[in-house]
């Protein structure tokens, strides 16, 4: 470990932050470090083999100096976007990196970031020579791309490691050598915690390592492990294109920033992603062209706080204009200044294909200036439908959560944008039993429910995390039974509201992006609506609006008007009138 203590030593003497620091990088043998103890390294298949390991572990073994990490710290991104080369480590030859066509089984866990992330991920693979299957048992590598933001959610990947451990056992010897690597949130939030646990991990890399997986992997095949969970202030992969894996696609998700510098006290995000950071304008658009080339219909817009975004790319933006917050809403950090903001790139990403829906999340309340909701008002193929997370009803709880704004201003908000966007679809976040959580505050969310009436909404019971500003200043005091009974209610609560504010779309006819047959039957299609919901109908002929002798079925991309003639709280139904497109839709669509 003799580099890392010098990594270590030397960030001490810069004086770096913990998010612009090295973390965590480990790279050990397990035959020579005594926690490895009891790891069985994989058999050499041959001599040869044997050999070219041994070669490549006194390479290794005299590793790079602290100038290369320094070196390789300060090469700008839009250096490294400018070629796909990139110099190989000291200890490691071009070749080396290379897959050699192994077979690499992506498994992904939790948000739509991470959805993302996994084809950042397998970009940078499939350019080094790697293959990708559906097969677990043909795998060479099992990758996990995972989740922090609660217990549940790692506990669901330990189990899967324990499921995978007797793949591994298994594994003949005739076979290379199986490696498990876990990626993303999980690993950044636990780091050697993980590979003391499971010494059958090979592995981690952090959301911003992902560039580094080929290097990993390859230290992995010498029958080390390898983690790397530097968290990055400029790292957005802008110059990495996703890899859409499913042909029969309709819509993507582009990433547009990453991280998080709200801080609420309950959140893991910012300690597991880093701060906040946008990519260029030109490289989102880019981007959204060749999916717009590819024929998919509609695009969401990715971040942590995704209406926070920020291009400083471009000196000339950079002046001193500052930040509109929505009214009565604050921030935990210092203002921030200039730059290109939320309201111009989903102004410049609309314009790219009319007949592209657009839809963003997740969003913070705090950042909806009123260009934003003109915006969406004014564009048709910008989607009428705004994620707005309350968290909680309580103003005392909200404060604790440091989220920035009081139930009064929130409920303000809410009106402001049903007045400026009408007919808009409106979707929350709710946790039930936070610290100190009283059942006045409860009853206070329960009545914000109500009061609201969301068309969608996403609740959890609370789970502490490490690391917080709640783990550190709060007791997590709410007994878990009593989180589960709160949460029930405000289930049933949502359900109830998010059924009557449905019901008002029955008799109206809307737009739906055609995703293919129902799950549960063959005989019926289902598609979304301009405000997220899904919608179902019959896969029967119907008229082409743009050639009223055509007969057509509906196929996955395809924009259908259907009138809705029932609803439930996550579902409507009814019976489609024609194909059409999203520009001419609008003629017939009621709200």
């Amino acid at each position: 470990m003799h580099h890392l203590q010098c990594i270590l030593q030397a960030q001490r003497c810069l004086g770096w932050g913990p998010l612009t620091s090295v973390s965590w990088l480990l790279l050990r043998t397990c035959r020579a470090h005594s926690s490895f103890s009891g790891t069985t390294c994989p058999s050499p298949e041959g001599q040869q083999e044997d050999g070219v390991r041994k070669d490549f572990s006194s390479r290794l073994a005299t590793g790079p100096t602290f100038q290369h990490f320094l070196r390789s710290a300060s090469v700008p991104q839009e250096k490294l976007a400018s070629s796909d080369v990139v110099d190989p480590p000291p200890y490691l030859t071009v070749d080396e990196l290379l897959g050699r066509q192994r077979k690499v089984y992506l498994e992904t866990y939790g948000c739509q970031m991470n959805v993302n992330d996994t084809e950042i991920a397998w970009s940078i693979l499939q350019k080094s020579g790697y293959l990708r299957t559906s097969n677990l048992q043909e795998a060479d590598v099992i990758l996990l791309v995972t989740c922090s933001i609660r217990e549940k959610a790692e506990q669901t990947i330990w189990n899967r490691l324990h499921q995978l451990k007797a793949l591994k056992t298994k594994r003949l010897r005739s076979r290379v050598p199986l490696k498990i690597g876990i990626l993303g949130c999980m690993a950044e939030r636990l780091k050697e915690e993980i590979l003391n646990r499971e010494k059958m991990v090979d592995i981690l890399a952090g959301p911003d390592a992902y560039r580094d997986l080929p290097r990993l992997l390859t230290v992995a095949e010498s029958g080390q492990q390898a983690a790397n969970v530097l968290l990055s202030l400029d790292e957005t992969y802008a110059d990495v294109m996703p890899v859409q894996t499913s042909p029969s696609a309709t819509s993507a998700f582009v990433s547009i920033m990453r991280g998080c510098d709200n801080m609420c006290s309950y959140c893991i995000v910012p300690f597991t992603r880093g701060r906040e950071r946008s990519r260029p304008v030109a490289s989102i658009l880019e981007e959204v062209r060749k999916l717009s080339e590819q024929g998919l219909k509609e695009v969401t817009l990715l971040g942590q706080n995704v209406n926070s975004y920020r291009d400083n790319s471009e000196v000339q933006f950079n002046n001193a204009v500052s930040t509109n917050l929505s009214r009565g809403f604050s921030t935990n950090y210092k203002t921030k200044q200039g730059g290109l903001r939320f309201a111009h790139l989903l102004d410049q990403v609309s314009r790219i294909d009319p007949e592209m829906r657009i839809r963003f999340t997740s969003p913070h309340p705090k950042d909806f200036p009123d260009e934003v909701l003109q915006l969406i008002h004014e564009r048709d193929n910008i989607c009428k439908q705004i994620h707005l997370p309350a968290q909680s009803g309580s103003s005392r709880v909200l404060e604790a959560m440091r989220r920035g704004y009081s139930r009064e201003a929130y409920v303000e908000l809410i009106h402001h944008i049903r007045e400026f966007i009408p007919g808009v679809s409106l979707s929350s976040d709710f946790i039930a039993g936070f610290c100190g959580e009283t059942e006045e505050d409860h009853l206070q969310t329960v009545s914000l429910l109500r009061e609201v009436q969301y068309n969608m909404g996403f609740l959890f019971a609370y789970s502490m995390r490490q690391k917080t500003r709640a783990y550190h200043r709060l007791k997590d005091d709410v007994l878990e039974e009593v989180k589960l009974r709160r949460l029930e209610e405000l289930i049933t609560v949502f359900r109830e509201e998010a059924t009557k504010a449905n019901k008002t779309s029955v008799g109206c006819t809307q737009l739906v992006l055609v995703e293919g047959f129902s799950k549960r039957s063959a005989t019926e299609l289902c598609g979304r609506n301009d405000g997220n919901l899904k919608v179902i109908f019959p896969d029967v002929e119907m008229e082409d609006a743009t050639d009223s002798e055509l007969r057509v079925r509906a196929q996955p991309g395809d924009y259908v008007l259907v009138k809705i003639t029932s609803a439930s709280s996550q579902t409507l139904r009814g019976h489609v009138l024609c194909r059409t497109t999203l520009k001419d839709s609008s003629a017939y669509c009621s709200p």
